[in-house]
């Protein structure tokens, strides 16, 4: 987790700092609708390698943005969901859906 001594000065480049990844946002979109396990996380998200989503899982649970749930199961079962913190970007990715939406509207006009 970044230390608020850790943090830039401004409050946009401390989102960036948490968020500006492509496949950050994209998990997010992806645990707002509930928890997940890697599997599934994995083959939603077309493209990304197995290690870049491991990184980033584990990036963002040390940000305070994700939760890494173990069940003690044989074989263990892990599932990830959004935390308190991480649920409050929910209207930062409504607000990122809409532009794209509008935007994709004005192209196809």
């Amino acid at each position: 987790m970044l230390k608020r001594y850790d943090l830039p000065p401004c409050p946009v480049e401390i989102a960036l700092t948490l968020m500006g990844d492509r496949w950050k946002i994209l998990i997010v979109r992806d645990l707002l609708t509930g928890k997940k396990r890697f599997g599934e996380l994995r083959k939603s998200l077309t493209g990304i390698s197995q290690k870049v989503l491991t990184q980033h899982l584990r990036i963002m649970e040390e940000s305070g943005l994700v939760n890494r749930e173990v069940y003690a199961e044989v074989p263990p079962r892990v599932e990830y969901s959004l935390t308190g913190l991480g649920e409050s970007l929910k209207p930062i990715h409504d607000a990122m859906w809409h532009w794209g939406e509008e935007y994709k509207a004005k192209l196809n006009t």
